[in-house]
């Protein structure tokens, strides 16, 4: 049976509907969808897929609420929002429809599922509140979406329908360029592990460009590199490896003279000519070629053992 209709409810929305409808159309693009919580529309059917509203879960007639008691929950005891009821059900057909490589299918499923579904599901569920995010709480994906829901005093009878579909597409992007980073990283992985291995016990890495390697260095317990350097466009850029994805401190620091430094102010203090930029945080310092780069990187690990014994 083809499906026709897609449906979720009427009114304000939240995140987990929207990324629900975002993988949906994708996968259903001919299929209308329709926000509703008349009980006609809410009627299970073989054409239709309900989400977020009806409550039931059931696979067959191919209704996924969460809002009834008891609410379904994760094989861990963990509730399911809509979203991750869709994702668990329809995020494999997704990424297949997204011409994502099948070999990275079931990976890159769970990862998102992971990092990025189940968060969704917890906060829907009040499981989890925003103020973990302390002061960047408002600006959590969620939040975000909901700020563009129509302010209380909108008397347009179509304000909430409006405001729906003008988030959609943007949820829609944000989905798709996600799970695109995550492919990125799997493909990056070879590369990554290559460069470790040409640089032996150096404490410079070279890669051939800008890609993710923090997690290649971790698993391959290679904690003796301490700087990353690789091209940029036109020139070649000097980098700190952070801690972890959340933090900004680093297995080692560049050189504190050189902070905020540019130009010719940067290359009188190295002593290198070609030296461009280092930020005044000490994570990055770009050069104008790659000797320069070598150069600045050389000095950096000597700054480090220097800072080290003393």
């Amino acid at each position: 049976m083809t499906i026709t209709h897609l449906i979720t409810h009427s009114g304000g929305f939240h995140a987990d509907e929207l990324l629900s409808s975002a993988v949906l159309t994708r996968l259903f693009p001919e299929a209308q969808l329709k926000r509703s919580r008349d009980q006609l529309w809410v009627t299970p059917a073989p054409d239709k897929i309900i989400y977020d509203v009806g409550g039931l879960y059931d696979v067959e007639a191919q209704i996924f609420d969460h809002h009834q008691r008891p609410g379904p929950l994760r094989n861990d005891g963990q509730p399911f929002s809509s979203f991750g009821l869709i994702w668990a059900h329809y995020g494999r057909d997704y990424l297949v429809k997204m011409n994502f490589p099948a070999e990275e299918i079931e990976v890159v499923h769970a990862k998102f599922d992971l990092e990025f579904v189940l968060p969704i599901d917890l906060l829907d569920n009040g499981a989890i509140q925003l103020s973990v995010a302390g002061p960047l709480a408002n600006l959590t994906l969620p939040t975000l979406l909901e700020s563009l829901r129509p302010v209380f005093d909108d008397t347009s009878p179509t304000a909430d329908e409006d405001a729906f579909f003008v988030a959609l597409p943007i949820v829609v992007r944000f989905i798709e360029a996600i799970l695109c980073k995550f492919v990125a990283e799997a493909r990056a992985l070879g590369i990554v592990q290559e460069a470790i291995d040409k640089a032996g016990k150096s404490q410079i890495l070279e890669l051939p460009a800008g890609m993710p390697y923090r997690s290649v260095l971790d698993n391959a317990k290679a904690d003796h590199i301490l700087f990353v350097i690789h091209p940029r466009g036109d020139d070649w850029t000097l980098n700190g490896i952070k801690l972890s994805n959340h933090t900004f401190d680093q297995r080692a620091d560049l050189p504190s003279a050189w902070a905020g430094l540019t130009d010719s102010k940067l290359e009188d203090v190295t002593g290198v000519k070609g030296a461009k930029f280092c930020h005044n945080a000490l994570f990055i310092a770009v050069a104008s070629t790659r000797e320069a780069i070598l150069e600045m990187a050389n000095i950096a690990v000597q700054d480090v053992g220097q800072s080290r014994l003393a």
